[in-house]
């Protein structure tokens, strides 16, 4: 991916409103991976004091949707799956998504949600459904 294909598909994220809304945010993406961050708020938390995780599930999902629409064709979640191994309350979260089969079709990606210290939070795994026929994000 170049500059420039890089830049569409941030921008392209933009229009995620529900992540814009929460503060997640991509900060890294090419081909078959991307990385989002999110800077816990006091909003974030939930009844215990722990990050909520809803919102770990939506950078997860967020990183997963960058890295398999890198390739340019629309590609939307068909299943998913959280596992929470840790909590958190405070400082940065950054969630980094790795395709692991590029399926012209179903692809297939793990992503790691860890905290600024590098502790793994949650491991999420999902599959996507490429939407042919639509037109392309990039290339």
């Amino acid at each position: 991916m170049d500059k420039t294909e890089t830049q569409a598909l941030k921008d392209f994220f933009l229009h995620d409103e529900f992540a814009k809304q929460n503060g997640i945010e991509i900060v890294d993406i090419s081909d078959g991976y991307a990385r989002t961050q999110i800077q816990i708020e006091p909003r974030h938390l939930n009844a215990g004091g722990s990050v909520q995780g809803g919102v770990l599930f939506t950078m997860a999902d967020l990183a997963f949707a960058a890295a398999t629409n890198s390739h340019g064709t629309l590609t939307v979640t068909s299943t998913a799956n959280i596992t929470f191994v840790r909590g958190a309350s405070v400082g940065v979260i950054t969630a980094e998504a790795r395709e692991i089969v590029n399926h012209h079709h179903l692809p297939f990606c793990e992503v790691q949600v860890t905290d600024q210290a590098g502790n793994l939070l949650a491991i999420f795994t999902a599959s996507g459904y490429r939407k042919e026929g639509h037109p392309t994000i990039v290339k």
